[in-house]
């Protein structure tokens, strides 16, 4: 026997909020019966485990050990760009000359992600 993940929780301050702000960020949208003020909401994804936002009364403390890597349609850097002006802020560049590597941005609630590079920026570095 085995599990399957129903979701990947994030703890917050704003769950309505927070999950907005995703919903963004991957196109989908947030659950239909979540209204502001909800202590706990989802961002309801295509495929896989949904994102549950679930509000805590304590602040975020220290780096995430647990994030999530976002492969994006568009190249890495006009995503980066994307989730820069929607409220994502720039925590560290691990870009390589040769195309690789990531960028690590937060959301509004500090939470660590990722931008990988896309599908066309791995065919051009391999061109």
């Amino acid at each position: 026997m085995f599990s399957m993940v129903r979701n990947i929780a994030i703890d917050c301050a704003d769950a309505y909020g927070l999950a907005r702000f995703w919903s963004g960020v991957t196109g989908y949208p947030v659950h239909p019966e979540s209204v502001p003020g909800d202590t706990e909401t989802e961002v309801l994804l295509a495929e896989g485990p949904v994102l549950h936002f679930n509000q805590v009364p304590d602040a975020k403390a220290a780096k995430n050990r647990l994030h999530l890597c976002l492969t994006p349609e568009t190249s890495r850097e006009q995503e980066v760009e994307r989730l820069l002006g929607i409220g994502a802020t720039f925590v560290g560049d691990h870009r390589n000359a040769d195309g690789s590597g990531w960028v690590v941005l937060a959301d509004p609630e500090g939470n660590e992600f990722c931008v990988l590079r896309s599908e066309s920026d791995r065919a051009a570095s391999e061109a």
